[in-house]
């Protein structure tokens, strides 16, 4: 994937100058998490993942944020999901499906970004995450996400997912999870837009 850092290449993103804040390369994590550099400088917080590649076959990675002063990762989120799916021998694609269990209703669970990641050397989820005006202490905040994964059943699996954060405090920490086992190794990046 080729990277702009002079203007937002995005396709969730509003565009403006993109500003690379934070690096973070996985090494067989239980979480990774961004704990400083979410604040009021920038409208809105772009994370790529770059080959995350979990240990666990059929799994999921996931997210969760803190809102300041808040500890847990267990904001309340609203959100929706939907995939298209094509196997490797051609057989069965499927989409746009939506993905009743990626959803959230008013949940404090991680936010799906994937599911059935496959843990082979050629598997692993790439994409991105937007977070819009976090930092804002009058209104909810809005996410959305697109990621591509290789299923554990040897198929491409492109998914989005949007929705809320159901909050009015600033969100100042975020933290990214598989469902079982660790991430390990990948990179996340963490970029400021205004």
């Amino acid at each position: 994937m080729t990277e702009y850092t002079d203007i937002a290449y995005s396709p969730l993103s509003a565009g403006g100058s993109m500003v690379l804040l934070q690096e973070q390369t996985a090494s067989g994590d239980a979480d990774v998490s961004f704990t400083s550099g979410i604040d009021s400088t920038y409208k809105e917080y772009v994370f790529r993942f770059i080959n995350l590649h979990p240990s666990a076959n059929d799994s999921s990675i996931s997210w969760q944020v803190n809102a300041s002063g808040e500890s847990g990762y267990n904001e309340t989120i609203t959100s929706t999901s939907f995939s298209a799916v094509h196997y490797e021998g051609g057989t069965n694609p499927a989409g746009p499906t939506y993905l009743t269990g990626s959803d959230q209703a008013e949940g404090t669970a991680a936010q799906r970004l994937s599911d059935s990641i496959g843990n082979d050397n050629d598997q692993c989820i790439s994409g991105e995450l937007t977070l819009y005006n976090p930092s804002s202490t009058t209104f909810v905040k809005h996410f959305a996400s697109r990621v591509n994964n290789t299923l554990h059943s040897d198929g491409t699996n492109d998914q989005y997912k949007a929705g809320y954060i159901n909050t009015t405090g600033a969100i100042t920490e975020i933290q990214f999870t598989p469902s079982s086992g660790t991430i390990d190794d990948g990179t996340i990046k963490m970029y400021g837009i205004n």
